[in-house]
């Protein structure tokens, strides 16, 4: 089986600190060939992988501005889908965009629909509904408007991840994630100071006039931090020495990767209840799920009936790398026949 990876190009792959959609298509990649598939993977010149690397952009667009994002992205996927005759499938992680290439291949396309950032985008979704296949990556994701092969849900590595059941630094809240009305810094940073307790917040800055009104005027060592955003070296030992994840989100979440990545490190979470957080978060069981800053208020006080060792549990049952790959090889396998 010979698979097309199309991997997006704002950051490599897999990026060096942000970049979610960049992770999980590495992720995928890599395990995929574990398993035996041989994956092509069409990225940034400087992505990491051990699958045949093809590229135009030498980095993401994001990590060098000089770079036209949108003629970078033309000709990114026009590399691929010029050699779809090369490949059984091509699996799309890139968005709307190369699905307007599918009509020009006979080779089947595979879309995993990462989140939908505006209704706008929806026509083409709608265009070629019939001829390709969707996969979302969580079932409230999903539009009615679209069919669905397979819902799959992000996986991770969870041997990047060491489980911490008593940490000894674990006085801080968590806050993991781009600063931005959606993700909730502000109600973060509200929750924290109504309980006392010092706030981390680490990720990128997404808005800087969000930043500038609701976060850095309550900027204080020891109450509220911002410290960046954060790569592997540092979210091992910054997720499993939180007390709780907070994830105040103020919009559908699609899914959550740090919700993940925190309960594989035994951190609890406690998240507004949208989108796809109850696939994610077992109520009272590996974390709560609550519906406004207050309820967040109060359950925080109980985080410590949370099980740590059930949170990592819920993770190695549910989302592994390896479970998402076998997974896509069905949807592979599928389509095949």
């Amino acid at each position: 089986m010979k698979i097309a990876m199309l991997a997006p190009i704002a950051w490599r792959t897999p990026p060096v600190h942000y970049g979610p959609w960049e992770l999980v298509t590495s992720l995928l990649t890599e395990e995929l060939i574990k398993n035996g598939v041989d994956v092509t993977l069409f990225a940034t010149a400087n992505s990491i992988t051990n699958a045949k690397l093809k590229s135009v952009s030498p980095m993401g667009y994001e990590e060098n501005r000089d770079i036209d994002a949108k003629v970078m992205e033309c000709l990114h996927i026009s590399e691929c889908f010029e050699q779809a005759d090369d490949f059984d499938i091509i699996h799309n992680q890139f968005d709307f965009l190369p699905l307007t290439y599918s009509g020009l291949t006979k080779t089947p396309v595979v879309t995993t629909t990462h989140g939908f950032s505006s209704s706008r985008i929806m026509p083409v979704y709608k265009k070629y509904n019939s001829s390709t296949h969707y996969v979302s990556i969580s079932d409230a994701d999903r539009s009615l408007e679209l069919d669905y092969t397979a819902t799959v849900h992000h996986g991770i590595d969870l041997a990047q991840f060491t489980i911490n059941p008593e940490p000894s630094k674990g006085d801080y809240i968590l806050y993991f994630g781009r600063v931005h009305h959606d993700k909730g810094t502000k109600e973060a940073v509200k929750i924290a100071r109504a309980l006392n307790m010092r706030l981390i917040i680490a990720g990128i800055i997404q808005d800087d006039g969000y930043f500038n009104d609701y976060v850095k005027p309550f900027l204080k060592e020891g109450e509220v931090e911002y410290i960046g955003s954060v790569g592997t070296e540092k979210r091992d030992n910054l997720l499993g020495n939180a007390k709780l994840l907070l994830h105040p989100i103020n919009f559908n979440e699609p899914f959550g990767l740090s919700i993940v990545e925190a309960m594989a490190c035994g951190t609890p979470v406690v998240a507004f209840n949208k989108g796809s957080m109850p696939e994610l978060i077992l109520n009272g069981e590996n974390g709560f799920l609550v519906n406004n800053s207050n309820e967040a208020i109060e359950r925080i006080k109980e985080i410590d009936s949370i099980s740590r060792m059930n949170c990592r549990k819920v993770v190695e049952e549910k989302f592994s790398k390896e479970s998402m790959a076998k997974k896509y090889i069905d949807v592979y396998e599928k389509i095949l026949g």
